[in-house]
Formats: structure tokens, C-alpha cells, sequence
């Protein structure tokens, strides 16, 4: 497998019971399968300090705006880039068909220091989004509720003009 983002060969590396694929020698990439990430992202979870230090050679320089194509998936999927937490310290490339993940060289240190643990990113990730997300919905909902008092005022007002014999479903024998 080569390196999405200088083409150099990745070798395995051992980080306690995950093996992952690192760009050693190269751009100092690491590439994570589905679900590898989780298990060294945290300051606790000491198996990731052993990728913490991938050999990077000073001479390859890599475009930080150059789109990665996948070293897995065999059709050219393209490496979607998105941020990691609502920090948005770091930024992560990663496979919307496979689901892995390729960080840069000093990403998995910046993940590392983000949060304290799982529960820490979630929590911030729930206070963002109340604090983005919830004004909107406050504001829909009164919208909402205005656009239902107008109709149901109009519905009101109209009863009184349209006798109930003239409303469907309420004519004997009616077929509607």
C-alpha cells in the first residue's frame, strides 16, 4: 500500500493490539482501518504513544491542500476532509468507503491533546451545538408556531362563514 499523500511505501506498526499502516521515512503519515483511530486517540490509551514518533524525511514536502486519494479501496475514492472534533484543530482525511482514516504527520498528537477522553469530545460537541443548533430550532419553532396560529385562525373564521353542510364530510349522504 503506498502513502495517499507522498506515494512513499507504508509499513506496519504495532500500537498494542492495533496495527496500522505508517508512511516511515516518508511524509511521517499514519493511515488508520475503520474503528483503528478510536483506539489511540486518547492521552489514556498508551498504545498510541508509540505512533507519536514516525521518521519523516525533511525532503518530502507535502501539499496540505492536495485531495488523498484512498490507499485501500481500489477505484480511486477520493479521501473526504473534515475536522475531528468542533475544536477544529485538526483536520482528518478519511474514506467514505471504507471508512478509514489518513492523518498527517503531527495530527494524531493534536487528537491526542484535544480532549481527555470520548466522553470530553461528546460533551463539547453537545455544548457547540447548543449553542449553534438550538437558536435555530428556538427560532423555526416560533415561526412554526405563528405560521399555525394564522391557519388555524383562518380555519376558525372560515367555520363561520361556510355553514358545516358545505364542508366535506359533514353532508348526509355525502360522498366525501
Amino acid at each position: 500500500m503506498s502513502c495517499p499523500a507522498c506515494g512513499h511505501a507504508l509499513s506496519a506498526r504495532n500500537a498494542g493490539d492495533v496495527t496500522v499502516d505508517v508512511c516511515d521515512g516518508g511524509c511521517g503519515g499514519i493511515w488508520f482501518d475503520h474503528f483503528e483511530l478510536q483506539k489511540v486517540d486518547e492521552q489514556s490509551e498508551s498504545a498510541g504513544e508509540a505512533l507519536l514518533d514516525v521518521r519523516r524525511d525533511p525532503g518530502v514536502v507535502v501539499d496540505p491542500a492536495e485531495r488523498y486519494s484512498c490507499p485501500k479501496c481500489t477505484d480511486g475514492v477520493v479521501l473526504m476532509r473534515h475536522f475531528w472534533s468542533v475544536k477544529r484543530d485538526v483536520t482528518i482525511d478519511e474514506c467514505p468507503e471504507c471508512g478509514g482514516i489518513f492523518l498527517d504527520a503531527g495530527e494524531l498528537a493534536g487528537i491526542r491533546s484535544d480532549f481527555s477522553s470520548e466522553d470530553a469530545r461528546h460533551a463539547a460537541a453537545d455544548a457547540y451545538f447548543k449553542e449553534v443548533v438550538d437558536p435555530l430550532l428556538d427560532e423555526e419553532r416560533a415561526h412554526s408556531a405563528e405560521e399555525l396560529a394564522k391557519a388555524q385562525s383562518f380555519a376558525h373564521a372560515f367555520r363561520f362563514i361556510c355553514p358545516s353542510e358545505y364542508l366535506p364530510g359533514k353532508q348526509a349522504g355525502a360522498a366525501f
